[in-house]
C-alpha cells in the first residue's frame, strides 16, 4: 500500500478505542497459569519428533537499561551494575542449555531476534560471550534472519561489530523524537548526529535492513516539531521506519504517570500528526504496510506484503511465516503452532525456575479450533489488508459468512463509513481504514468483549 487517501478526522475519532495490536490471538491476557512448564516441555517433546524440520525462530530477552525512557512499556529494569547483567547472562545461557537439547537436531533457525530492554545495553565481550553461546547450540539456516534492539545512546562501532560478528544482519534503533523538549521530557536525550553515526556503522557492516522507531502522542509534540523529525529520518534514508502511538497505560506502566503531568497532544493533534507523517514518507518513496510500518518498495517486509507471504508474532510484522517461536529469558513469551507459553516476568522468580532446572513457564495457553480459525482471519486483516473468505473456508472447512454471522454486524460501522468493503468472496480494507486496522480486527476477537469488562488493559488504538 503506498496510500491512504483523504483522511476524515471525524471518522477515525469514532474508531479511537482501547484495543490489541495483534502480534498474536490470542492475546496475551487470555494466557492462564492453568498451563504450566510442565505442559510446556510436554508440547516441547511432542513437537520435536525426530526428523521434523518445522523452522525455528528464537527470541532473547535482555531487560537492562542504562536510564528509564518515561513512555516505556517494556518489562524492564534500570541497572549499570556489570555483575547484575553478567549474572542474568549466566541465567540466560542455562535457561538455554535446559531447553536446547530437547529440540530436534533437524530443525534449522531461520530467524533470531533480541529484545528487551536494550540488548546493546551488552558489552561487546557480552555479546560475543551470548552470541556464541547461542550459535553453538542451535544450526542456523544459510539466509537465517538475525535482528536486534539497539539504543542508539553510548554506542561504540564495537557494539555493531560484535553483532555483526555473531551474524545479526538487520537492527532497529530508538529514535522517538529528535526534538529537544520532547526528549527532555521523556527522558531519553538523543542527538540527532548519534542516531546518523550508529546507522553509518550499520551500514559499514552490512546490516541488510535497518529501522528506525519514532513516537507519536508525546508531551510537546506538535506537528511542525514532529514534521522535522520526519524529514530527518527520511534523510538517514533507513530501509524501515515506525510510527507508534504512544500507548499510554499508567495502570500498567507507573513511571507513565510522570508523562500524564505534561502537556500532552490531545485527540485532534495526534491525528494531525499521524496523517502529517504517513503523507511525507508516502511521498518520500515508503510503502505503507499497516498499522505504524512504512518499508522501501525494495525492502523485504513491502516484497512481503505483495506476495501476501507477511505475517505478525510478538516482535511485530515478520517474513517468517511457519516457524516455532521459542523464547528466553524474563517474560519473553514462546509461540508453536498450538500453544503460547510465556516466561516469569519477575527475575527472582526467572532465576529460581532455572536453579530448579525447570522451564521458566509462568503462564501460557492451549489453542482451540476455533482460536486457529480466528486467528488466520485476524492475521489476514492485519497484514494484507484483505480477508479472502474462499481460502479460509477451504483450509479450515466452513462457510466464512455462517461461521462469523455474529461476527460481521461488527464491521458496518466501518462499512458505512467507506473504511471496509465486504463481498461474497473477501473482505477489504479501504483507504483510512488502514489507519483503524486494529479495530477492524477486533470485530472477530472472541475474548475482547469479556476482557474489556474487567479491566482496561490495552492502549488507544490512534
Amino acid at each position: 500500500m503506498t496510500s491512504t487517501g483523504a483522511i476524515d478526522f471525524a471518522v477515525l475519532k469514532k474508531f479511537n478505542a482501547q484495543g490489541p495490536r495483534y502480534t498474536s490471538y490470542p492475546t496475551a491476557p487470555v494466557f492462564s497459569p492453568k498451563f504450566t512448564a510442565d505442559d510446556f516441555v510436554t508440547e516441547i517433546g511432542d513437537t520435536n519428533q525426530a526428523g521434523t524440520t518445522r523452522p525455528l525462530s528464537l527470541y532473547f530477552h535482555f531487560p537492562f537499561c542504562a536510564k528509564l525512557c518515561y513512555f516505556c512499556g517494556c518489562n524492564m529494569k534500570v541497572s549499570n551494575d556489570r555483575a547484575v547483567i553478567a549474572e542474568y547472562n549466566d541465567y540466560l545461557k542455562r535457561e538455554i542449555g535446559q531447553i536446547a537439547p530437547m529440540i530436534a537436531d533437524s530443525r534449522e533457525v531461520t530467524q533470531m531476534h533480541w529484545g528487551g530492554g536494550t540488548p546493546s545495553h551488552l558489552e561487546p565481550d557480552e555479546i560475543r560471550d551470548v552470541g556464541h553461546f547461542i550459535l553453538n547450540r542451535f544450526s542456523f539456516s544459510g539466509d537465517v534472519e538475525q535482528s536486534v534492539e539497539i539504543d542508539p545512546r553510548n554506542m561504540r562501532r564495537d557494539h555493531i561489530a560484535a553483532f555483526s560478528e555473531i551474524g545479526f544482519n538487520r537492527t532497529s534503533f530508538g529514535v522517538q523524537d529528535f526534538d529537544r523538549q520532547v526528549q527532555e521530557a521523556i527522558n531519553r536525550v538523543q542527538s540527532e548526529e548519534i542516531t546518523r553515526q550508529v546507522v553509518e556503522w550499520a551500514r559499514e557492516f552490512d546490516f541488510k535492513s535497518i529501522n528506525l522507531d519514532l513516537i507519536y502522542g508525546l508531551p510537546f509534540q506538535t506537528v511542525d516539531t514532529f514534521r522535522d523529525t520526519v524529514d530527518k529520518v527520511i534523510d538517514i534514508s533507513p530501509d524501515r521506519i515506525a510510527v507508534f502511538n504512544y500507548a499510554h497505560v499508567p495502570w500498567l506502566k507507573k513511571h507513565q504517570q510522570i508523562l500524564g503531568e505534561q502537556p500532552m497532544p490531545v485527540a485532534d493533534e495526534r491525528l494531525a500528526i499521524l496523517e502529517m507523517a504517513i503523507r511525507r514518507l508516502v511521498d518520500a518513496g515508503y510503502d505503507y504496510i499497516g498499522m505504524d510500518h512504512f518499508a522501501k518498495p525494495t525492502d523485504e517486509l513491502a516484497i512481503a506484503q505483495k506476495e501476501g507471504t507477511l505475517y505478525r508474532n510478538f516482535q511485530g510484522y515478520s517474513t517468517k511465516a511457519g516457524a516455532d517461536v521459542y523464547a528466553f529469558g524474563v517474560s519473553a513469551i514462546s509461540q508453536f503452532e498450538n500453544i503460547y507459553a510465556q516466561n516469569q516476568k519477575n527475575i527472582k522468580d526467572y532465576f529460581a525456575r532455572v536453579d530448579a532446572g525447570r522451564a521458566a513457564t509462568a503462564v501460557g495457553y492451549r489453542m482451540t479450533r476455533d482460536d486457529h480459525i480466528r486467528k488466520e482471519t485476524i492475521m489476514q486483516i492485519m497484514c494484507n489488508l484483505a480477508i479472502d473468505k474462499t481460502r479460509i473456508g477451504r483450509v479450515f472447512d466452513i462457510d466464512f459468512d455462517e461461521y462469523f454471522a455474529a461476527d460481521l454486524p461488527k464491521l458496518d460501522p466501518f462499512i458505512s463509513e467507506g473504511l471496509v468493503e465486504n463481498t461474497s468472496g473477501e473482505i477489504r480494507v479501504l483507504g483510512s481504514g488502514m489507519l483503524v486496522v486494529r479495530n477492524i480486527a477486533m470485530a472477530f476477537d472472541a475474548y475482547l468483549e469479556q476482557m474489556m469488562r474487567e479491566k482496561p488493559v490495552f492502549s488507544k488504538t490512534v
